[in-house]
């Protein structure tokens, strides 16, 4: 193997976490884009909103069920190769997306394509990156990572919110379309597979640190991700983190993200102004995420959980009963950004502690699979509560009764011993 050296030494590993974010960020535009296309779809086709939403319930779905067989496909074929597939997927399907006539062709662009192709870029692929290129400061640089997701809404939904409200719908899947393939020649030309590929050890590592061997990076890769799913699945810890985030995307991506604006609508308020209030929150997101890093890196991660989800179901009883007014969104907005996505960080070192950093990113992947199912069911329970009651009050309602469950059940959680034994590395 040919090794390419890089400038910056072992800082380059902010390099790749910088690429990575932007492709983070991306593709947090892609799964938050049916929140503003609900409407414009529903004006210029007619279609339900239980329909549209089935589709961002599939795609979110998919988003999360694709992660564990990304981490491992990663360690088997290549992290390059695996993102830079995923890319062309999520570009090809959203511009695909611009030719469609009937309902099944958004599930199978919005849902089924762009949801595989975005699941290799997700909180997976950030916790990948985080074992491979850091041996220190993981908390801090995995809670930036998280971070992309609350700074994808704050970058892209006022843009595409204002794009859907004067061009419908067409404009939108145009911009995620184009924004996606531009990030395909960066990974191609900044990326390297890992620190050994340009010469390097993990930032915070010694000189002779040698990285610990995934098992996934020999043999047949489905085999691995499965079997690593069955002896996980006998551990109380795995099924306490995988409820917890469950419940995580179930009151966020799956609820807010994608029922938010529709029901600032059914209050009267503006696409735009709606996804204004998004890009707020995700600005106290983007500052409440990276704080959960650091704090992650000092404080029991099981009492940050219990924290941030009791503010979340807080939160979330209160909007309902807000008003609706400036002021009162105002108060949800920050009370629910600081912590939208802060669970990431403390979840990914619990998982990390209980199953070690060989099999820990991919048993992280299935709890993620698991905050996705959570998402895919939010998704799908919004649209036809509103259908059925014509309005998302209840709904939110039990969204903020199970955030509160979750705070109680983080408190479960003991990883003060390993969940089980590392698998052998092969000789």
């Amino acid at each position: 193997m040919i090794v390419q050296s890089r400038p910056f030494g072992q800082r380059y590993a902010f390099v790749v976490v910088a690429v990575i974010f932007l492709c983070l960020l991306i593709a947090a535009g892609l799964r938050s884009a049916p929140a503003v296309m609900m409407l414009p779809l529903e004006e210029s086709f007619g279609w339900r909103r239980d329909v549209v939403s089935l589709a961002a319930a599939i795609g979110i779905f998919l988003y999360g069920l694709t992660g564990p067989f990304a981490a491992a496909l990663m360690e088997r074929i290549g992290l390059r190769r695996t993102l830079l597939a995923s890319l062309v997927v999520m570009s090809g399907s959203t511009a695909l997306s611009l030719l469609m006539t009937e309902p099944w062709h958004l599930l199978l662009t919005w849902g089924v394509f762009s949801g595989v192709g975005s699941g290799a870029v997700a909180t997976v692929l950030g916790a990948t990156i985080v074992n491979r290129w850091f041996k220190t400061n993981r908390g801090l640089v995995m809670g930036l990572m998280s971070a992309s997701a609350a700074t994808g809404l704050l970058v892209f939904l006022p843009l595409l919110a204002a794009l859907a409200q004067s061009g419908g719908w067409k404009p939108v899947a145009i911009a995620i379309a184009a924004a996606t393939a531009c990030l395909v020649p960066l990974v191609w030309l900044l990326v390297p597979e890992r620190p050994a590929s340009i010469g390097m050890v993990r930032y915070g590592a010694d000189a002779d640190d040698v990285p610990p061997v995934p098992p996934a990076s020999q043999g047949n890769f489905l085999t691995h991700t499965f079997s690593t799913l069955r002896r996980a699945v006998g551990t109380r810890v795995f099924w306490y983190l995988f409820a917890t985030f469950f419940i995580c995307g179930f009151t966020t991506n799956g609820l807010v993200g994608t029922h938010l604006i529709a029901f600032c609508g059914d209050m009267g308020i503006g696409q735009v102004q709606a996804a204004g209030l998004l890009s707020l929150m995700g600005i106290f997101d983007l500052i409440g995420t990276t704080l959960s890093g650091w704090l992650t890196d000092r404080f029991d991660p099981r009492k940050l959980l219990g924290v941030y989800y009791g503010i979340r179901g807080l939160s979330l009883i209160y909007l309902p009963y807000s008003g609706f007014s400036s002021t009162s969104l105002i108060i949800f907005a920050v009370l629910y950004g600081l912590d939208w996505i802060a669970t990431v960080p403390p979840t990914l070192r619990l998982s990390n502690e209980a199953f070690g950093d060989r099999s820990g990113p991919i048993v992280f992947g299935w709890i993620v699979a698991g905050h996705q199912v959570g998402a895919a069911a939010a998704a799908f329970f919004g649209g036809t509560m509103r259908e059925l009651q014509g309005n998302y009050e209840l709904a939110f309602l039990i969204a903020g009764m199970t955030a509160i469950a979750a705070a109680c059940i983080s408190l479960l959680i003991n990883t003060s011993r390993p969940a089980f034994e590392p698998e052998p590395q092969a000789a």
